[in-house]
């Protein structure tokens, strides 16, 4: 047998705001209350960010390495997604400079092993050498669909196309942060 409750507001026993539809916004609870969802319990809402983790890293480290390379856990993080249909925006930011002798230094984000670049070896960004030692800031992003719910680590790698290349030189401070992004 199926029944069917059919009501535009429902109170708890002292009259306080549970749930109300009017006009198909559906409001739950009352401004200041607390909605918690149970571990175990899924909440949808595609779009939203779930969780954010971050790392810094200040330590200046090179290569001279034309495959990519990670310089000793350069800038990394881990995240667990909580579903398999979410996504995760990574981020992340530096200081990317080369020796005169170099012609490119280029940057990517691994997942794992997995390089999230444009393939091809050519990374997600990449500096290009002028006649001098030159550096630059490092910026790149990358939206990833990992299909999975175990830990995952994004790190920067990076390598040259000769000479040395280096990441946060002089001790400048670089960043990676991940989002989870709910599907």
């Amino acid at each position: 047998m199926t029944s069917i409750l059919k009501a535009d507001e429902i109170q708890d026993s002292s009259g306080n705001l549970i749930i109300k539809e009017v006009a198909n916004a559906i409001t739950i609870g009352a401004s200041g209350d607390a909605i918690t969802v149970p571990s175990g319990a899924t909440l949808t809402a595609p779009g939203h960010i779930l969780q954010v983790v971050s790392a810094t890293d200040s330590t200046s480290r090179s290569t001279t390495s034309t495959s990519f390379v990670t310089g000793s856990n350069t800038m990394s993080v881990s995240i667990t997604p909580a579903s398999t249909s979410n996504k995760i925006f990574v981020m992340a930011t530096g200081n990317i400079y080369m020796g005169t002798s170099a012609a490119y230094v280029i940057a990517t984000i691994y997942r794992d092993s997995t390089d999230l670049g444009a393939g091809s070896d050519k990374g997600l960004t990449n500096l290009y050498k002028n006649p001098d030692d030159v550096g630059a800031p490092l910026a790149m992003s990358v939206l990833d669909s990992p299909s999975s719910t175990s830990a995952l680590t994004y790190q920067v790698y990076f390598r040259v196309t000769a000479g040395t290349g280096n990441i946060n030189e002089n001790g400048t401070k670089g960043v990676i942060t991940a989002f989870e992004v709910a599907g």
